[in-house]
């Protein structure tokens, strides 16, 4: 979503002001004052040298643009698509699934943009007013696309129960970790180095700060998930026409430190904070082994289901976004990272390393299950392993666009990455196709989107499945690719 703070990109063609000075300095040493050749080639040599460092630190690293649209083109391919391959979907629990590298990445990604935004503070108020007003703006965009207000892109309808409304969501999480990371650092500038000393973790004591502050989030998470005491609770079942519609369930816990979906301290804490009937009620873990035989699909319940596989649970609530700031972290790390560090080697040597560290670490701890990879809890494990993964795809792009310089296979996901809030609302959240469902023809169901996906799709490959894949990787995807493409080359940006 940061946009601003990354290099700008350097002109393809004709000489800028740069090489007109390297030309200009070449030209007047030529007529020096009695210098020998030897001078004059030397400081010709260092105008070069210093023209080429400068040009070369202008250039856009386009790798953060393109691991961004890929962020963005996930979300829309689990969300459009999940449903019909339902094991591209979130995790029913424990376990990591395409789906639940979405999150992670977006946080990743925005950690790695404030490093470069908010790499010169002049005025620290100003900073923080700026943080403050842009944090306010995704939390405002947040509740509105997902707080039951906007129905889009099935339901032509709008408006919410406000005794219903739902408090959380993905922008709102975004907008926590970017509040808590980009305030760090912008109040820290001051003790900010220009420099980094050599040693391998000079780079993590120079920005101590930054990791002070994830270890207060881990420390908080970590102590409240396991100390915290989980009493009973119950629910009323909502859901028109279910024969559970109506009904009271209660839920046995009296626990501490469990890690199971009933009774674990992330869900009481929103039960508490937000009240249980602002949390989120589709949650995924109806397709676990407990609720339903057909899991990880969507199938009926079982008749010996747990009474907990009805009841509201929220993926992106208070304590599970406080553990999520360490994602946020680990991004404004390899931002500072490629700040610091001048050489492609330099670079990818701690990228990578530190990547695949975490990335071990997180396995160790699934399957050792001392702690389980579950994005609903947002668990350590799952920080560690998709913060890795987050950091070895930054760097595999940023080999393959940025030093071998293959762009063009690319260019879409720059594109879109370039404008991924505009994707995020119109394309990931449905108002686009909410809009064109407007224009209905005979009924509600008769609509253009409808009439691609059945007759270009649906009824050419005989298949369900398969159709709204195509349909999804076709005319959503690629139309965004496009799209965004046309309003690069207007210079056409949306930014909070």
């Amino acid at each position: 979503m940061e946009k601003e703070g990354q290099e700008i990109a350097a002109s393809d063609g004709g000489k800028g002001p740069a090489e007109q000075h390297a030309i200009d300095v070449g030209h007047v040493v030529q007529h020096g004052d009695g210098k020998g050749e030897d001078d004059i080639e030397k400081e010709r040599v260092a105008v070069v040298e210093d023209v080429q460092t400068k040009k070369k630190s202008s250039r856009r690293v386009a790798a953060l643009d393109a691991f961004r649209g890929l962020t963005i083109v996930l979300m829309i391919l689990v969300d459009d698509a999940g449903g019909a391959y339902e094991r591209m979907d979130h995790s029913p629990w424990n376990g990591c699934t395409l789906a639940d590298f979405v999150m992670p990445f977006f946080l990743f990604i925005v950690g790695v943009a404030i490093a470069f935004a908010l790499k010169r503070v002049p005025n620290i108020g100003a900073a923080v007013k700026k943080i403050t007003t842009r944090t306010l703006k995704m939390l405002f965009w947040g509740v509105l696309l997902q707080g039951g207000y906007s129905h889009a892109p099935d339901d032509l309808a709008y408006g919410v129960d406000m005794k219903k409304i739902r408090w959380c969501g993905i922008l709102q999480r975004i907008a926590l970790v970017y509040f808590f990371v980009a305030l760090i650092e912008a109040l820290t500038v001051k003790v900010r180095p220009t420099t980094v000393r050599s040693g391998p973790y000079a780079i993590f004591d120079a920005y101590r700060w930054q990791w002070l502050g994830g270890l207060v989030a881990f420390v908080v998470y970590m102590v409240t998930t396991f100390s915290l005491y989980v009493p009973d609770w119950s629910f009323v079942y909502h859901n028109e026409g279910d024969v559970n519609d109506g009904k009271q369930f209660t839920v046995k816990c009296g626990v501490r430190a469990s890690l199971e979906q009933a009774c674990n301290a992330v869900g009481y804490v929103d039960r508490q904070v937000w009240g249980i009937n602002h949390l989120y009620t589709q949650p995924v873990w109806i397709r676990s082994k407990d609720c339903t035989s057909s899991s990880p699909n969507m199938g009926p319940l079982r008749s010996d289901a747990p009474a907990w596989c009805l009841a509201p649970f929220e993926p992106e609530g208070l304590l599970s976004s406080i553990s999520s700031v360490l994602s946020g972290t680990i991004g404004i790390h390899y931002g500072h990272v490629l700040i610091h560090f001048k050489t492609h080697k330099e670079r990818l040597k701690h990228w990578l390393l530190t990547g695949f560290s975490l990335l071990v670490l997180g396995i160790i701890l699934h399957f050792t299950n001392a702690i389980p990879i579950n994005k609903q809890l947002y668990s350590f494990s799952y920080v560690c392993f998709t913060g890795g993964a987050a950091g070895i795809v930054l760097s595999a792009f940023y080999i393959l666009i940025d030093v071998w310089g293959l762009r063009t296979p690319f260019l879409f996901l720059e594109w879109i990455g370039m404008n991924a809030m505009l994707v995020f609302v119109l394309g990931a959240q449905g108002i686009l196709a909410a809009f064109v469902n407007g224009w209905y023809y005979g009924s509600p169901d008769n609509t253009l989107v409808n009439w691609i996906v059945k007759h270009v799709f649906v009824n050419v490959w005989h298949s369900q499945r398969l159709g709204t894949l195509l349909y999804v990787m076709f005319c959503e995807i690629v139309f965004w690719g496009v799209a965004a493409g046309v309003l690069h080359k207007l210079g056409i940006y949306w930014k909070l």
